[in-house]
């Protein structure tokens, strides 16, 4: 629900637009986050922070966690001082890369919690405090270069967009992590596939027609100025216009002096 909670609420609170197309980008980001919902895989049980620690040691999740952090490094040191004030993907897309390791710390944190209450050694285990410091810094930064994401760009678009990039990540990480895509059928993968698609549509007409004037009180008068709207000309059609006699003498072309 932040999808569409965001954009309505910055509209109403912030003064910014929304749009009918923008209200429907967002209804369709629910829409596909329902489907995907609906298939998404079951996790693989993991019980102790034994059996976490050893799914975090397997060499696919380590090289790609290393992908993600060379991904990170570079988007925060090169290309956010660079592109970061321009382009909307920047700081969404270091949000995004750093949520795969949030996640999974949440998923260990949550296993070294239910062993606390039942009074196993988990303050002992080094996994633990790797988890905390990890979540810590992985919030620490989502959430400045997000603060940083909303000072410059409209909220109706950044809740939209990071919601698709940091789901992607996260969907990701647990297929790698957890094999998630073991236990998936052809039609959870066409279901999840169908639902991220209709995500993205949803947000690309919340994104695209942002800044078109359309709602249903004007959505005919809209149509209508579509479909008459005149024909762009450049220079030489306008300054050299061959004669018809179709043309009333009121919209007969005008001659134009040139002086150099």
């Amino acid at each position: 629900f932040s999808v569409p909670c965001s954009a309505i609420l910055s509209s109403y609170l912030l003064g910014e637009r929304l749009n009918l197309l923008g209200k429907l980008g967002c209804m369709l980001s629910l829409v596909g986050s329902t489907v995907m919902v609906i298939h998404a895989p079951e996790d693989e049980e993991v019980t102790t922070l034994d059996e976490m620690s050893s799914k975090l040691k397997e060499p696919g999740f380590l090289a790609y966690a290393a992908i993600l952090l060379a991904v990170c490094f570079l988007l925060i040191f090169y290309l956010a001082p660079r592109y970061g004030q321009s382009n909307i993907l920047i700081y969404l897309t270091i949000c995004s890369v750093i949520g795969a390791f949030s996640v999974s710390s949440v998923k260990g944190l949550g296993i070294a919690i239910k062993g606390f209450f039942a009074d196993q050694p988990v303050l002992q285990h080094p996994l633990t405090w790797i988890l905390v410091i990890t979540l810590v810094a992985s919030i620490t930064t989502q959430i400045n270069y997000l603060n940083k994401s909303l000072d410059i760009f409209n909220t109706s678009l950044v809740f939209p967009i990071y919601y698709v990039l940091f789901t992607t990540i996260v969907i990701t990480t647990s297929i790698i992590l957890f094999k998630e895509w073991v236990t998936m059928t052809v039609v959870d993968i066409i279901g999840t596939v169908c639902g991220f698609l209709t995500i993205i549509l949803g947000v690309f007409l919340l994104h695209a027609f942002k800044d078109m004037d359309v709602s249903l009180g004007n959505l005919p008068q809209v149509l209508q100025s579509g479909q008459q709207a005149p024909v762009t000309r450049d220079d030489k059609n306008i300054l050299i216009e061959v004669d018809n006699a179709s043309i009333a003498p009121e919209d007969k072309p005008k001659v134009f002096m040139i002086y150099t």
